[in-house]
């Protein structure tokens, strides 16, 4: 798991939600958007759809990385997408559902929770729901 972020490294943070249509998608690599919700102090400052460029592996982890994300909103994960974000120090909160508004929001609130959905067979997307 990465490190925990301190107040004061955590005034300004950048949150991609994994979507599709203004909401959670229920497997991140197979996205249409990425919802991008730049925050200061806990409050939404602007926000911005970056199209989901491609699903290979490894690669959308540092795309994000790449784009200063340091949190990543999903219904559910590869583990080695987990991993690669934990290599670069991105927290990630999976299991998350709802409007991408609403769970960028909540995370900014400290209400949401990672459940740890892992999903293990990209052909069975549902499985990828908590």
């Amino acid at each position: 798991m990465p490190e925990t972020y301190t107040m004061e490294e955590c005034i300004v943070i950048k949150i991609a939600v994994a979507s599709e249509k203004g909401m959670v998608t229920g497997h991140f690599g197979h996205c249409e958007n990425f919802e991008i919700f730049n925050s200061d102090n806990g409050k939404i400052t602007g926000t911005e759809t970056v199209p989901n460029p491609g699903h290979k592996p490894g690669f959308l982890p540092n795309f994000l990385n790449d784009m200063g994300v340091n949190v990543i909103i999903s219904g559910g994960m590869g583990g080695g997408a987990i991993d690669i974000f934990n290599q670069h120090k991105i927290e990630v909160i999976v299991g998350a559902e709802g409007s991408s508004e609403s769970a960028a929001k909540s995370y900014l609130e400290g209400k949401l929770k990672s459940t740890g959905s892992v999903c293990h067979d990209h052909m069975h997307e549902n499985e990828c729901k908590n």
